[in-house]
Parts: C-alpha cells; structure tokens; sequence
C-alpha cells in the first residue's frame, strides 16, 4: 500500500476533486491546494482529511466536503480585496480558505467550544487575522457591515434578511437554501433593484440556528 504525505494528499484532492469536478478557479485551487485540512479535523481522524466526504467535529458540526467549500468559494467570485463575513465557523477550514481569497475575514460561531478551537488552529496554521466570534450567525456582525461577500454554511428555508442587509450593493451572498430535505447552494447578489438569486448545486448541510 502507497502511503502518501498530507502534501501529496492535499494535491490529490485539488486534481481530483476539485478540478476534474468543475472548479475553475485557480485562485480557489491554489487556495485549497496551500489549506492544511488535516489540521482542521480532529487528530483521530486526520488520516481521513482529504475524503471526498464531511466529516465530525464534535458539538453534532461537521466540516464540509472540500468541493463544497470550493464550490462556495468559487461562486463568492472573490478577487482578493473584499470584507468577508463567514457564517457558521465551525472548525475554521472554510475561513482559512476565505482568508486565502480575501481582504479580511470575519466569522461567527455559535459553539463556544468550536469557536476557541478555531482560532486556535486559525493562529497555528497563519491565519490569525481571520476575526472569529462567538454569536447567532443568523445575525452576522453588523458593527463590521458592509461585507462584498458572506457565505452561511448552514442551510435555511428563506434568505436571512438581517444578513442580506449587512451585504453591499453589488455584494454576493452563498448559502444552502432549503429545508431538511434537501437544499440547493444558492447565490444571492444585492443590486439596486433588489436580490438576484440564482440556485447552483445540490447540498446537504445543518440547519442554520437562531440564538
């Protein structure tokens, strides 16, 4: 049996999960590709890093399967100057992506635990700058509003309006829209005119919980 390094594992995941799959890109790719997953899942798992799967975390969380984070990430379209806001911390991996792809990054986290568990791998990993909280995600953090971006990883029926108005004008928004069924990842844009939405990919991810 070949036994590969998380570097070459991590490699393998972006040719084959990532790029062979749709995701385009290469700023996203490269984003995935520096990320050290395995530092974001707990130690006795870390050997399943990179399965094409989420996986626990503790608390009833998960993180995400990487070509869904890709995925959300990719439609973010980001170019490196915006203000993100990530809604549903977790264990931090989709916020070191962002802060891979962006300006600055804030994110909340309900879980006290988890919150702590990502900053602290946050720091270890170079990603200090990345501003977590504690709080109600459905809320945001409207005292570092306006955002250019703001991904929600958890799935709720209608688009939260308190969210929708911490977004910018031209601002994009990405999140699971659906019930426990099933959801649809969703891309919200704020123009002038009211919001955009357009309905891209089949998912499946926790509810998004007020309080």
């Amino acid at each position: 049996m070949v036994t590969r390094t998380f570097d070459e594992r991590r490699a393998r995941m972006v040719e084959r999960q990532l790029r062979r799959r749709g995701i385009a890109d290469e700023r996203v790719l490269v984003a995935m590709g520096r990320v050290p997953r395995e530092a974001f899942v707990p130690a006795l798992i870390a050997d399943r890093a990179y399965d094409d799967a989420a996986l626990p975390i503790g608390q009833d969380q998960t993180i995400s399967q990487p070509y869904i984070v890709a995925a959300m990430c990719e439609l973010l379209m980001l170019g490196g100057t915006e203000h993100v806001l990530d809604v549903g911390t977790g264990s931090g991996y989709a916020a070191a992506v962002l802060d891979e792809l962006a300006a600055s990054v804030v994110s909340v986290e309900r879980i006290d635990l988890l919150a702590e568990r990502a900053r602290r791998v946050l720091e270890e990993t170079g990603h200090g700058a990345v501003d977590v909280r504690v709080g109600d995600g459905s809320l945001g953090a409207p005292e570092r509003a306006p955002y250019d971006a703001i991904a929600i990883a958890a799935a709720t029926p209608i688009v939260p309006r308190e969210l929708y108005d911490q977004l910018a004008v031209g601002g994009r928004m990405v999140l699971p829209l659906g019930g426990s069924r099933g959801q649809e990842l969703t891309r919200i844009v704020r123009t002038p005119e009211g919001p955009e939405q357009t309905a891209l990919l089949g998912c499946r991810f926790v509810p998004l919980v007020d309080g």
